[in-house]
């Protein structure tokens, strides 16, 4: 019995080891069927390797020719546009070939993650803890086999996947050392001539040149790179080219509808003096627009500001035709010429004989053009006196580029040549542009003056018909801006300034730099200005056909919007500076501190304004009477209201003394309102007659409503008259009084016609006691 209990405990025991690695062995087969799954699909979705070569030969076709005469046909000496372009293209594909890494090595590991699973499940222990029933061990043994076949060709394809993403992930990392290295030798090759940039590159022109290439070659060559660049860069500034764009269109869209009420008003002027920004809206938003928004984009190729630029200076020319006098047209195109022709040279990136000529021929008629307009010039007739100064400038600069040029001195006379050109167009641009910004608020000051200036961010009774000083200096600033990025020196002495700004600093626990901050405060600002701005255009009285049905309409809504545009702007203006959450939590509890110490009338005053822009109690335009004293609400601000008196005066009301007060809104009556009138007539006079006569009078009055009709009641026996009441109701609420006035004056007439008297108060004395003839 012992040994059979023995037996039998060990029989037992077998069977639940057999059990237990049973169930193992199916939740192993499980999993590793789900692997095996999981790996087909990521195998079929996976990147192609071909796309990966082809980006990367692509990637071998741009750096062969953005090295192109830097690190092969050299020349005799860098220049400082082909080094410029060089590094931009050169980051570029950097960039690229670090995202294409980024990809193999994240392709690797999952590859490698499902080649280590699969190989982990196949070789736990369990699986070969085999049955020790015969058939139950065939069973299994056939289990393994078809998992076996299955896991042999996933895994041979993982195996032939790994060694080609190996192969690519060697392309990619010997490509991305050879960027970087080539980098760094032209960041060199940079500093270098930033520092020597007065220094001789070249012989002097009369003499012999050291090598020689192509100019055919120098002209395809400055082609692909430029092109190259110009791509890459629009690539990545999608999102402003749109952002520009809009702006034009809306920008086209104010003076449009702004030229449409001068011309309406009949005040648009034939000749357009003082009003050119009228003449053609769209070229006048371009040039407004691309002047000041093209500062948005950061360092970009100079192709980009050559295409600005003639867009710029077409459509100032499209302006200026028959407007400036023919000499100084004739400028102005001389000028755009020479200019285009100077940025067409710029384009051409690597040294030559030919083009050095060429540069010689352009200074010289940059001189001789300049030097013939200094002293010739007809200057009464020139509206910007400044563009003399520009154009002077020019002339100096382009005497320098000369010097440099024959002297050997090329990158700084090259930037000499297109800086002297672009320092005068430019100029002209600007000056123009600033003198049109003025004279389009100083035209919508003109039109838009029963806008309340509190709506808006401007104040136009300051805006006059002289450009403020505020407008030269940030042109001065511009002008410095786009003058300094054509000399090598340029962006060693900004570069600190841009550090400056871009380091970050940490106060506590928060981390923040000085272009966060500025971006916070640009976001917030660009939210208050852009809902001023639909307040300002909203309540827009010009443009609407039913101007108090427009008012009250839209003035309804615009506390609502602006609480919505400036949400908006805040919530932005976090997220893009990354203030975390829990800062913003610390701001709301001391917030919440504050409130329940001492600010409990701001708030009440607030959301008393939520309230009055949900519930609309009282809305823009309003005739309300608050506390017996009457007026129209003017506007309904966040903490409070204005309503402006029948009387002239205007009272800030806070939003919740607004609420609590008693208010009389006659607006949500439908404006109308009932006034009464009482009249005495002799007790000889003859009712009947009375009333018809009242009745003529009143329903020949058109300002009196005929539903509810005016009505006409006997009202007492008084002492000198029997009194009569007359009820009507008027219109429209503002005509009340007239009306009234009109109405007496009409019933006097008609009761004189009639002989209806009006008494006058009188007494009768008796003496009874007296005698006759003492009287």
């Amino acid at each position: 019995m012992q040994r059979f209990a023995q037996l039998s405990a060990k029989k037992s025991a077998d069977e639940f080891n057999a059990d237990k690695a049973a169930l193992a062995q199916a939740r192993i087969l499980e999993e590793a069927k789900k692997a095996m799954q999981k790996a087909k699909s990521y195998l079929k979705t996976a990147s192609d390797t071909l796309v990966a070569k082809a980006q990367l030969a692509s990637i071998e076709k741009d750096y062969n020719a953005a090295v192109d005469g830097v690190m092969i046909n050299k020349g005799t000496a860098q220049t400082f546009r082909n080094l410029t372009s060089t590094s931009k293209i050169l980051s570029e594909l950097l960039n690229k070939a670090i995202a294409r890494k980024i990809r193999l090595d994240n392709q690797q590991q999952s590859i490698i993650n499902f080649r280590y699973q699969l190989d982990s499940l196949i070789s736990l222990p369990e699986l070969f803890k085999f049955p020790i029933d015969s058939a139950d061990l065939y069973k299994y043994i056939q289990q393994l086999r078809v998992v076996a076949l299955e896991i042999n060709p996933i895994d041979s394809a993982l195996k032939i996947s790994s060694t080609r993403v190996q192969l690519l992930q060697n392309v990619v990392n010997v490509r991305v050392l050879n960027l970087q290295t080539t980098l760094e030798e032209i960041n060199h090759y940079q500093m270098e001539m930033g520092t020597n940039i007065l220094h001789r590159e070249f012989v002097n022109i009369w003499d012999d040149a050291g090598s020689h290439r192509p100019f055919k070659q120098i002209l395809r060559q400055g082609k692909e790179k430029g092109l190259l660049t110009l791509t890459f860069y629009l690539q990545n500034n999608l999102g402003k080219l749109f952002i520009l764009i809009l702006l034009i269109f809306f920008s086209f869209i104010y003076l449009r509808s702004l030229k449409k009420i001068y011309i309406e008003n009949k005040i648009l002027s034939d000749d357009f003096e003082g009003q050119l920004v009228l003449r053609y809206p769209l070229a006048s938003a371009v040039l407004i627009v691309i002047s000041i928004f093209q500062f948005i984009f950061f360092s970009p190729p100079f192709i980009l500001n050559v295409i600005f630029w003639i867009m710029s200076c077409l459509s100032l020319t499209i302006m200026f035709k028959n407007f400036i006098v023919k000499y100084w047209m004739n400028v102005w195109l001389v000028m755009v010429v020479l200019f285009m022709i100077a940025a067409v040279d710029n384009l051409i990136l690597q040294a030559s004989r030919p083009e050095r000529w060429m540069m010689l021929v352009l200074s010289i008629l940059g001189v001789a053009s300049g030097a013939y307009v200094l002293i010739k010039g007809r200057r009464e007739e020139l509206r910007e006196k400044l563009i003399l100064v520009a154009i002077g400038l020019m002339t100096a600069i382009e005497l320098g580029s000369i010097c440099c040029n024959i002297f050997g001195r090329y990158n700084l006379g090259k930037a000499l040549l297109i800086s002297g050109y672009l320092n005068v167009v430019v100029a002209i641009l600007f000056l123009w542009t600033i003198r049109l910004i003025n004279e389009g608020l100083y035209l919508a000051y003109n039109v838009y003056t029963k806008q309340e200036l509190k709506l808006f961010y401007l104040n136009f009774s300051k805006v006059g018909k002289n450009v403020p000083a505020l407008f030269y200096i940030v042109l001065i600033v511009g002008w410095i801006i786009l003058f300094g990025r054509n000399f090598a020196g340029f962006d060693y002495i900004a570069k600190p300034l841009r550090e400056f700004f871009a380091t970050d600093r940490t106060i506590g626990d928060y981390t923040f730099s000085i272009n966060g901050l500025l971006l916070f405060f640009v976001i917030m600002s660009i939210a208050v200005i852009t809902s001023k701005i639909v307040s300002f255009f909203a309540s827009d009285k010009h443009l609407a056909q039913n101007k108090e049905q427009a008012s009250q309409g839209i003035g309804s809504w615009l506390l609502l919007v602006r609480i919505t545009i400036l949400t908006l702007g805040l919530f932005l203006a976090v997220a893009a500076v990354g203030i975390p959450l829990d800062r913003i939590t610390l701001v709301l509890g001391a917030l919440g501190v504050g409130i329940g110490f001492g600010l409990q009338a701001l708030v009440n005053n607030l959301v008393s304004g939520l309230i009055i822009a949900f519930e609309k109690p009282v809305n823009v335009g309003d005739a309300v009477e608050i506390d017996g004293q009457g007026g129209k609400v003017k506007s309904i601000g966040f903490r409070s209201s204005v309503v402006a008196t029948y009387d002239g005066a205007d009272v800030i009301m806070p939003n919740g003394d607004l609420l609590n007060s008693h208010l009389i809104n006659w607006s949500l009556g439908g404006n109308r309102r009932r006034s009464t009138l009482l009249i005495g007539v002799a007790y000889d006079s003859d009712l009947n007659l009375v009333k018809k006569v009242l009745l003529d009078i009143l329903s020949t009055e058109p300002r009196l409503t005929t539903n509810p009709a005016p009505i006409v009641q006997y009202e007492q026996f008084n002492s000198s008259s029997i009194d009569v009441r007359i009820f009507f109701w008027t219109k429209n609420m503002r005509d009340s009084a007239v009306v009234k006035s009109d109405l007496i004056m009409s019933i006097n007439a008609g009761f004189k016609i009639n002989g209806i008297s009006i008494p006058f108060p009188q007494q009768d004395l008796h003496f009874p006691n007296a005698k006759h003839k003492d009287l």
